[in-house]
């Protein structure tokens, strides 16, 4: 029966997940699509197109069509969702043809933005298509009692927002969205090295530093990491030794942006959710949640106890699958 098809997308800047609600995660991908860009055509999608990015020939582009969680090239985000739908289809063992899908946005997006990602998911064959907001989806996914009348806080950094969000009776009461994440802090780590030691290192080696060696601002045992790229005086590959200590510095500003948010979003909170917040405390979810000594961090600043979500990766597109159930209650089907 292909009415019964039903499916939850996490369309994300870093990632693109699927959430089947009989098999859980299907799929999880990189949002990266590889083109030809002599004939327009797209040569991979996900994992095999982000281990092209930096190592292709000058005809051969790996691109990421989402900028800040929102839709940036609409015609390669759709070829990208028919790819990604149909290994979906695959792996669940019929050709999805009219599923009926929930796709989270951001919740800062514009009305433009939000009708850009529904006519794109449209588009690859979808029977309907529900919107949901992320944090919504986020809390859903960690578990969090989203539809009792008590403040659920959900902080949740992605590649390209960080989206802070009060919710309780299955609504958004107050939220904030800044277009910071995991992106913009490998950014600040690749403007860092190539200030302060002249190497230019690519977005993939970015990212694995932070992995490795990045910490939020605490104080923390220091790691180091060699690392390679090319010397911008001499053009020569050169190696140099990283430190934790050099890394915190190089993302301060970036966490500090994202402090900001949950600060703003919790002195927005009505005096009656005030009170749950300090027993019930925030939940981290996103690939952010993973960042050495975050959760420390955020305690300390604002002295309400912090927890991060059971697989803090997955909790959007396992909320966006699960809201299958309640959507007609969080949001009416996108017309």
């Amino acid at each position: 029966m292909l009415s019964n098809i039903e499916i939850g997308i996490d369309l994300g800047t870093a990632n693109t997940l699927v959430y089947s609600k009989n098999k859980g995660i299907v799929l999880n991908e990189p949002s990266v699509v590889a083109i030809d860009t002599e004939t327009k055509t797209v040569l991979a999608v996900g994992t095999e197109a982000k281990s092209m990015i930096g190592k292709t020939p000058g005809n051969i582009i790996a691109v990421r069509p989402l900028k800040d969680g929102v839709i940036a090239d609409f015609d390669i985000t759709t070829q990208m969702l028919k790819q990604i739908m149909k290994k979906a289809g695959k792996k669940l063992g019929f050709s999805i043809r009219k599923p009926n899908v929930v796709v989270c946005t951001p919740s800062g997006s514009t009305s433009v933005e939000r009708r850009a990602i529904h006519d794109s998911v449209k588009s690859c064959g979808a029977k309907q298509v529900h919107l949901i907001e992320e944090p919504v989806a986020a809390a859903i996914g960690a578990d969090l009692p989203v539809g009792e009348p008590i403040a659920n806080v959900i902080v949740d950094i992605g590649g390209g927002t960080t989206e802070v969000a009060i919710i309780s009776f299955g609504g958004v009461v107050s939220c904030n969205s800044v277009r910071i994440g995991g992106d913009q802090m490998d950014e600040d780590i690749v403007q860092f090295v190539r200030k302060k030691y002249n190497l230019l290192i690519g977005e993939r080696t970015a990212e694995t530093i932070k992995v490795e060696i990045a910490y939020a601002l605490v104080e923390h045992p220091r790691k180091s990491m060699d690392v390679r790229g090319r010397d911008l005086v001499t053009g020569l590959p050169k190696t140099i030794t990283l430190h934790s200590d050099e890394i915190q510095e190089a993302i301060r500003e970036s966490l500090l942006h994202i402090l900001e948010a949950i600060r703003a979003t919790l002195e927005d909170s009505p005096p009656e959710l005030s009170g749950d917040i300090v027993d019930q405390g925030v939940v981290l979810t996103g690939g952010g949640a993973l960042l050495n000594g975050i959760q420390e961090w955020l305690s300390n600043e604002i002295v309400v106890p912090v927890h991060i979500a059971p697989s803090p990766l997955e909790s959007v597109a396992i909320g966006t699958g699960r809201s299958l159930d309640v959507i007609h209650k969080l949001q009416k089907a996108a017309k």
